[in-house]
């Protein structure tokens, strides 16, 4: 089956996400298998979200968070939690705004054309199930906004 994703013109970021979360839910809503939805959600976000420069999905395994499904240049494979951003927002089980990356205590370069990133948790149950991960090749591209928007993205798709 063949799904377009389509996004009107000239939006304000808000806007965007108000198109996308809806064709995302549907895109998702007919398919079980997690990897295939965390897989075309990363692609939805990527290529519909100017500035998103890398977009992936981390999932907790064995104790530490695993690479899964993502959009964008080769990256980390492992991250242990508490460790970088990613591990950050699984341990403190929040979201995680950082506008510089180099200003992050402790951050993980998985790419040096990273500026900025935003983390979300991912939950099955009350449990840490993984993170979302979006990286922007600019500096303080993430706002309240993407919380708002990406939370609630990850509260439907969670495992």
């Amino acid at each position: 089956m063949s799904t377009e994703i389509k996004i009107s013109e000239n939006l304000t970021k808000a806007e965007r996400y108000e198109e996308l979360l809806p064709q995302i839910k549907a895109l998702i809503a007919e398919e079980s298998d997690v990897v295939a939805n965390l897989a075309n959600i990363c692609a939805v976000l990527k290529y519909n979200m100017p500035g998103f420069f890398w977009v992936g999905f981390y999932l907790l395994k064995g104790g530490e968070l695993v690479l899964g499904p993502f959009q964008g240049p080769v990256a980390c494979t492992r991250i242990q939690i508490g460790k970088g951003v990613c591990g950050a927002a699984a341990q403190r089980r929040e979201t995680i705004i950082v506008p510089d990356v180099e200003k992050f205590p402790g951050h993980i370069a998985c790419s040096s054309l990273s500026k900025s990133e935003i983390v979300i948790p991912l939950f099955n149950g009350s449990e840490v199930a993984g993170v979302l991960d979006v990286d922007s090749d600019e500096l303080s591209m993430f706002d309240e906004i993407d919380q708002r928007y990406l939370e609630e993205l990850c509260k439907f798709i969670s495992p």
